[in-house]
């Protein structure tokens, strides 16, 4: 056998065995996914979502603790208590645990008192988190991209939310600027987002929209 015969065998050997080493690793753990609709899929079923079929595949017990028009940073009459208060109702025995949020907290920015109270919120959340699951595998997810972004409230809240959970070491995905959903576009919305009237969706993916930012999604969490 050549060298080259036997490095292609080895490299295959060798991503085999990590693959399966990570399929093993994430067998029958326990994932919790807090958000708002963009974790509860909104008006379609949960078992559309990316996180719900990423559990699926690494036959991890998933839990969905979205809630539509829910915030980070503050409690809502309709939607309920906010989540740097409500991730305490969480089990205690949760291994990975996905914060995917902000889509709300942007249109309240000035509700909420402004950019600084809402890195206040985001800090007892994170420092919160940490304190809960000190041996549990913590994520960010950002909201997405809007139009006009640059100078935006939106952009506001995912810089807010990036500095924040670098102050507490935990990883967050920009998927504003990253996530290669293009909220912007109304041929991409006409494919990948749930359909409403008026074409006024810009915030919750169809079942294909979620397998396309699964791969993404996927390569994040299994980097970490």
């Amino acid at each position: 056998m050549n060298n080259l015969k036997f490095l292609s065998l080895l490299l295959l050997i060798v991503t085999g065995f990590n693959g399966f080493a990570q399929d093993n690793k994430l067998n029958n753990k326990q994932i919790g996914v807090i958000g708002d609709s963009y974790v509860r899929n909104h008006k379609e079923p949960i078992e559309y979502t990316w996180h719900y079929k990423f559990a699926q595949k690494y036959n991890m017990e998933y839990h969905n603790f979205g809630r539509n028009g829910n915030c980070i940073a503050m409690d809502r009459s309709r939607f309920g208590e906010a989540m740097y208060k409500r991730y305490t109702s969480m089990p205690d025995s949760l291994d990975y645990i996905l914060v995917i949020a902000g889509h709300n907290d942007t249109g309240l920015l000035d509700s909420i008192g402004g950019i600084d109270i809402f890195k206040e919120k985001m800090a007892i959340l994170c420092e919160g988190l940490v304190s809960k699951y000190p041996s549990a595998k913590i994520y960010f997810f950002t909201r997405w991209v809007t139009e006009n972004f640059n100078g935006s409230d939106a952009q506001k809240i995912v810089d807010a939310m990036i500095e924040v959970c670098g102050n507490y070491s935990i990883p967050i995905f920009d998927a504003a600027r990253k996530g290669g959903i293009y909220t912007y576009n109304k041929d991409f919305r006409k494919m990948y987002f749930q359909s409403s009237k008026n074409d006024t969706d810009r915030a919750h993916l169809n079942a294909k929209g979620h397998d396309h930012f699964l791969n993404v999604a996927e390569s994040f969490i299994l980097q970490h």
